[in-house]
C-alpha cells in the first residue's frame, strides 16, 4: 500500500520538475537565440517480487513478476533547432544561420563562453560586446599587411574609436579597353601639325655639321630643328582616316597625281612640211601636212593632235600670226587617272614635232604621281628629282611643297599641316617680278597594268587642294582633314600624402602589319610639376602597345613608370601599368568594335575618417571611411561542436563547453559545415508557444492524476485501518 504512496509522489515531483523545464521554454519566448528544453521522463527500478522462469518440459515459462516504484526525470534535452530569422534596423546584429555559435570572453580570451545571441554593439572602448560585456572574439586587421588573418589565433575584437586609414600611393593601374581596328572609327584626332622649313639650309646643316663637324649658322640650326620635330610627329599614311574617320586603307603604290601648272610645249613648223611621226604620251601620230602655208600645216597638226586628247590629255592650239606656231597643253584634269594623261612627253619623233627634254623644257612635266610605300627613304635633295614615293606625312607634305616651288618657280610657297590635319598651301610674293601662280590639279592614280588601283579616299582628301594660288595674294588652298584613331582615358592616382593626381593615358594607331598585326602609340601624362620621365617633357612618357592579328594584346611599353608629384610626397613613387596579359583577352584588346574603356582601376586613396560599419556574410566587419574606401577591420569567429546539446547553459544566453559538447572547432563562418552570418538580423527563440502550452495541460493533467493515486492509496489505508475498529 504504501509503494503506491510513493510511486505517486515519485511522480509528482518528475511532473513538477516537467513544469519548471516547460515554464521556463515559456518564459524565453523572446529570448534572442534561445533553445528550448524537453523533459525526458523514465521509470524507476521496479521491485521483483518473483523472477521469470524458462519452460521446464511439459510447462511454460513464466514473466518475472515486477512492480514498479514510481517515475523520475532522467535526462533534459536541448532542442538546437534553427530559430526564425528576425530583421532589425541595427547593423551590429548579427543572425547565425545554420549550425555554430559566437564566441565570447569576459577575461580577455583566457576562458570562452558561446551564445547564439548576436546582440552586439561597441563599448566606450571600441569593444564589440554582447548585452552582458562579454567581448565578441574574431581575428582583427593586421595594420601592417592591411588583412585579416583568420589563420591567427582569436582575440578580443576591438575597432578603435575615431579610427582612421592613412593614405596609400597608388601603386597599380590596371586598364582594359578595346582599341578599334575597324576601316571606320568613331573616335579619331587630326593628324599631327607640321611646319615648314628650308630644306637647302638642312642639307647644309648635315654636309656642315653632321658630316663636316663646323659650327651651324641659326639657319641650318633651325631647319634641322624643325626636320626632327616634323619627323617625330610624322605618322604612317596607311594608318591615316578621312574627317569623317572612314581609313584611307591605302595600299603599297596607291597615291595621286598633283599638277601644279599646265604642261606645255611649243613647236613650230614650215609651209613644206614632210610626213610627221611622233607619239604624245604613248600615243603614236602619222600626220601628212596639207603644205599649202606654215599656219594651215600647224592647224592641220593640231586638228590630228586634238583628235586624240582623250587619249593623250593634250590639247594643241595654233598660234597663226604666220609664224607656224603649235603650243601643246595638258591641264592634268583629265578624269582619267592612267599616266598616259598628265604632262607632255612627245617621243620617237621624225619630224619637227621633236621629242620634249626635261632638262630643257622643264613645262612638259608639271604633275607628279605619289606614291604610298611601307619603308620610303627621307627626302634629302630639293630638286624634282624624285621617286615620288612617300610613308609618313611630313614626306608627302615636303614633295608636294618641293614639286610646287620647282615648277613653278613660286620659291615662297609653303606647305603645311594645320591643326585641323589639313595640307594647307601658300604662296607668298618672293619679290622677283615674276607672277608665278601655282595651279593645283589632283586626280587618283591607277596602273592596271601593274595591278595598281585607284584609291578613292585619298584622292577625296587631296582634291580640295584643286584651284589657282595667285602668288602674293592671301589666299590658301586647304585639303580635307587627316585624322588618326585614337582612344583615351584618365585615372586620378595618389602620391604619399594622399593627395590626387590626373593619370592620362592616350592611344593613337601608328601602324599595320597584315600579318603581325597592329600598333598604337601609349603616351602617359601627369600635369605639372608631376614628373613620370627623365627627359623632357618630364611630365610625359611615350610607349607603344601591339596586338597581334586575332585583336589579342602581344606587348607593351612602359610596364611602370616612376611618378614624383613634386609636392612635398615620396618621390620616385613606382606605379606598375598594367594592359593585360601577353597573348591574351584579358585586359587591352583591338577588335573591329568602337574603342572604349571597359574597367580602369588603381589601388590608392587619401586617408579618411572611419564613418560607417557593416557585417557581411563571412562575419566580416568591413569600415566604411570618408575617403570611400571600404575594407575588413576584423571578422567575427564562430564555433562549431561535435556535440552542441552536450553544452551547458551557463544564463545570460551563452554556453559553457562541457566533457560531452566536445571541443569547439573554430574558423569561419559559412566554411566546414558553419553557418553563414546575416546583419542587422537576431535570430529568434525556436520555443514553439502553441506546444508549450499544450504540453502544459499534458503535465498537469499528469500531475492531478499522480494527485490522485496519493488520495485513492490514502483512502485504502484508511479502510485498512477501520478493520480495526
Amino acid at each position: 500500500m504504501l509503494r503506491s504512496l510513493f510511486a505517486g509522489v515519485t511522480g509528482l515531483q518528475a511532473h513538477q520538475v516537467a513544469m519548471d523545464i516547460e515554464s521556463n521554454n515559456i518564459a524565453n519566448v523572446n529570448t534572442i537565440g534561445y533553445k528550448y528544453s524537453r523533459a525526458n521522463f523514465a521509470d524507476l527500478l521496479a521491485q521483483t517480487n518473483q523472477i521469470a522462469t524458462a519452460p521446464q518440459g511439459s510447462i511454460g515459462g513464466k514473466n518475472a513478476v515486477q512492480i514498479g516504484l514510481g517515475s523520475s526525470i532522467g535526462s533534459v534535452t536541448k532542442i538546437m533547432t534553427q530559430g526564425s530569422i528576425q530583421n532589425t534596423d541595427k547593423n551590429t546584429d548579427v543572425a547565425i544561420q545554420g549550425d555554430g555559435f559566437f564566441i565570447v570572453s569576459a577575461d580577455g580570451g583566457s576562458t570562452y563562453k558561446y551564445s547564439r545571441s548576436g546582440d552586439f554593439k561597441f563599448d566606450a572602448s571600441g569593444n564589440l560586446v554582447d548585452n552582458s560585456g562579454n567581448v565578441v572574439q574574431g581575428w582583427v586587421r593586421n595594420a601592417d599587411t592591411g588583412q585579416v588573418d583568420s589563420s591567427t589565433p582569436i582575440s578580443n575584437i576591438t575597432v578603435s574609436p575615431g579610427l582612421t586609414t592613412p593614405a596609400n600611393a597608388t601603386t597599380d593601374v590596371t586598364l582594359k579597353a578595346n582599341l578599334d581596328s575597324g576601316a571606320t572609327v568613331e573616335t579619331f584626332s587630326v593628324t599631327n601639325a607640321m611646319d615648314t622649313y628650308n630644306l637647302a639650309d638642312y642639307l647644309s646643316y648635315l654636309n656642315n655639321v653632321i658630316v663636316g663637324g663646323g659650327t651651324p649658322t641659326p639657319q641650318e640650326q633651325a631647319a634641322y630643328n624643325f626636320r626632327t620635330a616634323n619627323t617625330n610627329k610624322a605618322e604612317d599614311m596607311n594608318v591615316m582616316f578621312n574627317d569623317q574617320g572612314q581609313s584611307l586603307v591605302l595600299q603599297p603604290d596607291q597615291g595621286v597625281w598633283i599638277s601644279y601648272k599646265d604642261a606645255t610645249v611649243s613647236r613650230t613648223v614650215t609651209d613644206t612640211e614632210s610626213p610627221a611621226t611622233f607619239e604624245i604620251n604613248g600615243t603614236a601620230f602619222n600626220i601628212t601636212p596639207p603644205n599649202t602655208s606654215a599656219d594651215e600645216n600647224a592647224a592641220y597638226i593640231a586638228q590630228q593632235i586634238n583628235a586624240k586628247t582623250s587619249l593623250t590629255g593634250v590639247l594643241a592650239i595654233p598660234v597663226g600670226g604666220g609664224g607656224g606656231g603649235i603650243t601643246l597643253v595638258n591641264d592634268n584634269s583629265r578624269i582619267s587617272d592612267l599616266a598616259e594623261t598628265k604632262n607632255i612627253v612627245i617621243t620617237n619623233s621624225t619630224g619637227t614635232i621633236a621629242d620634249t627634254d626635261i632638262l630643257t623644257e622643264p613645262n612638259s612635266v608639271t604633275a607628279f604621281k605619289y606614291q604610298y610605300a611601307t619603308n620610303a627613304l627621307d627626302i634629302n635633295d630639293p630638286t624634282i628629282a624624285q621617286d615620288g614615293r612617300f610613308t609618313t606625312t611630313e614626306q608627302l607634305r615636303l614633295m608636294i611643297e618641293t614639286h610646287a616651288r620647282v615648277v613653278t618657280g613660286a620659291v615662297n610657297t609653303e606647305v603645311t599641316i594645320n591643326d585641323r590635319g589639313q595640307f594647307k598651301v601658300i604662296s607668298y610674293d618672293d619679290a622677283d617680278g615674276v607672277q608665278e601662280n601655282v595651279k593645283l590639279q589632283v586626280t587618283s592614280y591607277r596602273d592596271p597594268a601593274n595591278n595598281i588601283s585607284a584609291n578613292q579616299k585619298i584622292t577625296d582628301v587631296m582634291q580640295a587642294l584643286n584651284g589657282v594660288l595667285v602668288e602674293g595674294s592671301t589666299g590658301q588652298r586647304i585639303s580635307q582633314g587627316l585624322t588618326a584613331a585614337t582612344h583615351s582615358g584618365s585615372i586620378d592616382i595618389f602620391d604619399s600624402l594622399g593627395s590626387k593626381h590626373t593619370l592620362r593615358m592616350e592611344f593613337r594607331k601608328t601602324s599595320v602589319d597584315a600579318v603581325a598585326g597592329s600598333t598604337w602609340s601609349v603616351r602617359l601624362s601627369v600635369p605639372e610639376p608631376g614628373e613620370i620621365n627623365t627627359v623632357a617633357p618630364l611630365n610625359e612618357y611615350n610607349g607603344q602597345i601591339r596586338f597581334t592579328a586575332d585583336g589579342a594584346l602581344s606587348s607593351y611599353t612602359p610596364t611602370n613608370i616612376n611618378f614624383t608629384a613634386g609636392n612635398g610626397s615620396m618621390p620616385n613613387q613606382n606605379v606598375n601599368i598594367s594592359f593585360g596579359t601577353s597573348n591574351g583577352f584579358d585586359g587591352m584588346t583591338s577588335f573591329d568594335a568602337t574603342s572604349g574603356t571597359s574597367g580602369i582601376s588603381q589601388d590608392g586613396f587619401p586617408g579618411g575618417d572611419l564613418v560607417g560599419m557593416r557585417i557581411d556574410q563571412s562575419g566580416t566587419i568591413i569600415g566604411s571611411f570618408s575617403n570611400g574606401r571600404s575594407f575588413g577591420l576584423a571578422q567575427i569567429a564562430m564555433a562549431k561542436f561535435t556535440n552542441n546539446e552536450g553544452l551547458m547553459s551557463d544564463g545570460g544566453n551563452v554556453y559553457l563547453q562541457s566533457a560531452n559538447s566536445g571541443d569547439p572547432i573554430i574558423g569561419t563562418a559559412a566554411t566546414a559545415g558553419r553557418g553563414f552570418m546575416q546583419s542587422s538580423a537576431l535570430e529568434a527563440s525556436n520555443v514553439d508557444l502553441s506546444k508549450s502550452l499544450t504540453n502544459l495541460i499534458i503535465i498537469q493533467r499528469g500531475y492531478q492524476a499522480n494527485g490522485k493515486t496519493i488520495t485513492t492509496s490514502d483512502t485504502l489505508l484508511e479502510t485498512l485501518l477501520g478493520i480495526k475498529r
